[in-house]
């Protein structure tokens, strides 16, 4: 569920569970006639709750009081009153931890290199977006943030030269590692992204590349697959080597699934 608590008049009015229903509210602002643009600054003040009293006229519920319950009807009407399609309003309320600047750097790869890569229907998007969300911090870091020295002489990842750690960490919004990664990722696009660090760091500061790097690992490991079994822990195990972060990842998955499927 996209809410821990209840939001509106007399809820609990956690900050993130509040931005998340203003994000609704937006979204379904074309059934508000006359209501413009709500804040989405996660604080419920009086105009949020008019507009929870509002939206609960328009779709006829007998005793508006403000409030939306976590699993509630007006929860559900607010579900079912988005429009379809991948939007970016709809990618904010799925990282909503992201600000608008990060939404708006990515977005426009995402939906252009998910459909490119074969990630196109809803179940295997919810799953990209679940695990590039938990790699990437909700789209806040394109780059490990550790040095990378902890990868060197890792032969598994191709880093057979000193310094191959540091100058190939993980990059991109699912983090690629390695020299062999980033030889094979060039390769398969007919560019070179091993030559010079600057080269390397494109994969982190050009939004495009981070996307796209990200589908390659993704179609590399037949990610596609798994995403149609609806198989979170395979999937993590394979991007992870591991299960670390499981339970974030799959928090993730059940926001992507409220706004997309």
């Amino acid at each position: 569920m996209c809410i821990t608590r209840s939001v509106g008049r007399g809820g609990v009015n956690i900050s993130d569970d509040v931005k998340t229903i203003q994000v609704l509210l937006n979204l379904n602002i074309y059934q508000l006639s006359g209501l413009g643009p709500i804040t989405e600054n996660g604080a419920c003040g009086a105009s949020t709750i008019a507009a929870i009293e509002l939206f609960q006229r328009r779709v006829r519920r007998p005793r508006p009081d403000g409030k939306v319950d976590a699993n509630g009807a007006t929860l559900a009407a607010l579900r079912v009153g988005l429009l379809p399609g991948f939007t970016e309003k709809k990618l904010q309320g799925s990282y909503i931890h992201a600000g608008t600047s990060k939404i708006a750097r990515y977005f426009s790869a995402l939906a252009e290199k998910m459909n490119e890569s074969g990630i196109n229907t809803p179940l295997r998007r919810v799953h990209f977006l679940a695990q590039i969300g938990h790699e990437s911090k909700e789209l806040i870091y394109s780059e490990e943030i550790a040095s990378g020295r902890a990868y060197e002489g890792r032969r598994d990842l191709g880093n057979t030269q000193p310094g191959d750690g540091v100058r190939f960490k993980g990059r991109g919004l699912i983090q690629i590692t390695g020299r062999a990664n980033y030889t094979d990722y060039g390769r398969s696009r007919g560019r070179d992204f091993t030559s010079s660090v600057e080269a390397a760091k494109l994969l982190a500061t050009a939004p495009a590349l981070a996307v796209d790097a990200s589908c390659w690992f993704w179609n590399e490991h037949n990610l596609n697959r798994l995403a149609d079994r609806d198989d979170v822990l395979a999937i993590t195990k394979i991007i992870n080597g591991g299960t670390n972060g499981l339970a974030q990842r799959k928090a993730l998955l059940a926001r992507a699934e409220f706004f997309f499927l």
